[in-house]
């Protein structure tokens, strides 16, 4: 088992369930999607390019689809949390039934379109 699925597979309830599901709706809409696992969590790539990562806050209950260009990111700014963090924007969940499949993967696609414009520079 790669170290990415085993992230998953290991975790508790609800925090495996609802990262299963965003697993499913990531990688249903972007098949071509590359799940690693990388800085101990796991993290989609596509074109080689970070997409974004799913985060356990076990202690605060929540998992986090985190998004690198949170400069860029324009649609759904009132589902994002950006609370203390100066690069990065999430949509977080506490439940499976939390997650919005059109918000998630409206989010996950325009950071797709927008990941040139990320806060880092080459």
């Amino acid at each position: 088992m790669k170290p990415a699925e085993a992230y998953i597979l290991n975790q508790e309830e609800p925090f495996k369930s609802i990262l299963l599901q965003l697993q499913l709706l990531i990688e249903t809409k972007f098949p071509s999607v590359e799940m690693r696992y990388k800085w101990k969590i796991p993290v989609y790539y596509l074109n080689d390019q970070h997409l974004c990562y799913l985060n356990c806050s076990v202690k605060k209950g929540y998992v986090d689809v985190g998004f690198w260009a949170k400069d860029h990111l324009e649609n759904y700014n009132e589902f994002l949390v950006t609370e203390g963090r100066t690069v990065v924007k999430s949509l977080r969940y506490f439940s499976v039934e939390e997650i919005d499949a059109k918000i998630l993967l409206s989010v996950v696609e325009e950071a797709y379109h927008k990941k040139h414009k990320g806060f880092y520079k080459k």
